[in-house]
């Protein structure tokens, strides 16, 4: 989103570009555009008064003009809250339309050939404003015209410069169709941008809102299998109990080592079933702590590499320190999702490096596979984009959305030697006391 050109207007950028942001950086523009309009009233007022020799009421003009200013200061003020109106848009254009009626009733009225400038409080009305606006905007210029017509001062000109009218006239009608062109090139093509970003972010939070109900969907289709497969997992367990109380089985040292390491599956999947239906129960506020980013990974480690004995795993988490981060079950979750798909890309090894730098914590997943293509790595994060075939994707999915919701991104990339880079960045936390 752009920001205003002049200093006194400009804030410091804010991450997204909300519908409250929106109004309020377009509010900032016509700051802007008061300024510019205070600079070149008092050139211009001072030019002709003391340049030119006609004489000008200076000080109301000059009365006028510090009343903009003052208007924009307290403006700027109330703009710190970041949120700005329709309503609050419309009375700064009817302020500025007052104004510039004020400045041409004192210099000319309607004779005045800086009367062109209407049309650029009318241009940004019409693309700012509700509809209902912009007609009272139209109507209030119309009258204000209307009454400069009617009633305004005359420009008293020195004897001098009474045949040299109709030139100096036209030199300033010339002017200020140069100005109002010039600036309203400026503020539209600007505001037209804030506009677009606008556009660019309720696109993005549709797309959040339609992946965040795949995300329920999933989350009520895993808890209702969860639900479906504990009968089932207790009865093998039942069944393979009684297995290793078997005399024939027991007295068959290859068939027992056999029966416990399908007794140490079956718990597993129990315990599997037993996280999905704690977690789908499990409240937030409790799941969601700062935890020590070194312990918090070392456990991950330690709970994976029973379960893929073919992918050696490597780690290094030295330079954690005492990083701190916002975990829970959804982050372990994600970085066993990563592990895994590395080690089903590359039997030969995985790789786990953690770092940390003034602000963010990164865990990136590294392995020797073959690599994400082109349309992968542009699509990576979003759901059922995997090259194992429909109904697949769904790691990288939910570890892109548990990434941001914690505040952090998920990124991918390829090694230029081979192999490819999955890592999640996440802001660092306040350590537990």
């Amino acid at each position: 989103m752009d920001s205003p050109l002049l200093a006194l207007a400009r804030r410091a950028a804010q991450a997204g570009s909300s519908l409250d942001n929106t109004a309020a950086e377009n509010m900032r523009q016509l700051l802007q555009l008061r300024w510019m309009a205070v600079a070149g009233q008092l050139i211009t007022i001072l030019v002709v008064h003391f340049g030119l020799g006609v004489r000008l009421p200076l000080v109301p003009m000059l009365v006028v003009i510090a009343l903009q200013g003052l208007a924009n200061i307290v403006s700027f003020i109330q703009l710190r809250r970041d949120r700005v109106t329709n309503v609050e848009l419309m009375l700064g254009l009817l302020f500025d339309v007052g104004s510039l009626t004020a400045q041409l009733s004192l210099s000319g009225g309607a004779t005045n050939p800086f009367i062109s400038l209407y049309l650029i409080q009318v241009v940004l009305g019409a693309i700012l404003l509700e509809t209902w606006s912009v007609w009272v905007l139209v109507v209030l210029t119309t009258v204000c015209y209307a009454g400069l017509a009617v009633d305004s001062r005359p420009l008293d000109y020195p004897r001098q410069l009474e045949p040299l009218i109709g030139d100096l006239t036209a030199l300033g009608a010339w002017l200020s169709f140069v100005l109002s062109g010039i600036l309203l090139a400026m503020f539209v093509t600007r505001i037209s941008r804030n506009l677009r970003a606008r556009e660019a972010y309720l696109a993005d939070l549709r797309q959040r809102a339609a992946e965040e109900e795949g995300i329920v969907r999933m989350g009520l289709f895993a808890s209702g299998a969860a639900h479906e497969l504990g009968t089932p997992l207790a009865s093998l367990a039942v069944i393979l109990g009684d297995w290793r109380r078997m005399p024939k089985l027991a007295a068959d040292p290859e068939l027992a080592a056999e029966i416990d390491d399908m007794q140490a599956e079956v718990q597993r999947c129990k315990a599997i079933v037993t996280d999905i239906l704690h977690s789908a129960g499990e409240p937030r506020g409790e799941a969601m702590q700062s935890t020590a980013a070194r312990a918090f990974l070392a456990d991950i480690v330690e709970e994976w590499r029973p379960t893929l004995a073919s992918a050696p795993l490597s780690v290094d988490l030295d330079d954690l320190g005492d990083a701190a981060v916002v975990a829970g079950p959804a982050l372990r979750q994600a970085v066993w999702n990563l592990l895994d798909n590395a080690a089903e890309a590359s039997p030969t090894g995985v790789t786990l490096l953690a770092s940390r730098d003034s602000d963010e914590l990164t865990v990136a997943v590294i392995d020797d596979g073959p690599g994400f293509t082109e349309s992968q790595l542009a699509a990576v994060g979003k759901l059922y984009q995997s090259s194992k075939g429909a109904g697949h994707g769904v790691g990288l999915f939910l570890a892109s959305n548990v990434a941001r919701r914690l505040g952090g991104r998920l990124e991918a990339m390829n090694h230029a030697g081979g192999g490819a880079e999955v890592r999640i960045v996440l802001p660092l936390a306040t350590p537990r006391r």
